[in-house]
């Protein structure tokens, strides 16, 4: 997956942003840091639950790297305090859980969709829902992209991977 999501980094430019779907554990954070390698930002790139928002600067000319978590963010008023706007057109946004609330950010943008395998439920667990292992980083997860806006039109989706 990281493999995948460093070459998708490397196509990417500064104003692209990318939004991040998938249950917990399902490697949201793994995919950035792929991205991170990609795109040539400084690694240690690691969640943002915490502090909402990390930047990542770049390591050559390329853009920087903003990785959100919104998963605790609870209104669209909460987004908008982030001032994202003010770093969207020179770097690369990264928003893991901001489907369906950071559109309005971009003109263009790219929803990826990460899905880990169907397991059994664990004792305790909700019913569907596996709980995670320690051997859960080596799964292999399935990749969907789906493409937005005008800076997409031309561009093959494949290419990226």
């Amino acid at each position: 997956m990281q493999g995948a999501a460093t070459s998708i980094g490397s196509r990417l430019a500064a104003g692209d942003l990318l939004i991040l779907t998938g249950e917990l554990g399902a490697g949201k954070t793994t995919f950035t840091q792929g991205l991170g390698r990609g795109l040539g930002v400084r690694e240690g790139i690691i969640s943002p639950t915490f502090v909402l928002v990390r930047n990542h600067p770049s390591l050559a000319d390329g853009p920087a790297l903003v990785h959100v978590d919104a998963y605790r963010l609870e209104s669209d008023s909460e987004i908008d305090d982030l001032d994202l706007e003010s770093t969207l057109d020179s770097s690369v946004t990264v928003v893991e859980w901001g489907s369906g609330r950071v559109e309005h950010l971009a003109e263009s943008w790219l929803h990826i969709t990460l899905v880990r395998p169907a397991a059994s439920p664990a004792a305790g667990s909700p019913a569907g829902q596996a709980a995670p292992t320690d051997d859960d980083d080596d799964e292999p997860r399935r990749v969907r992209i789906e493409a937005f806006g005008p800076r997409w039109v031309d561009q093959q989706l494949g290419a990226l991977v």
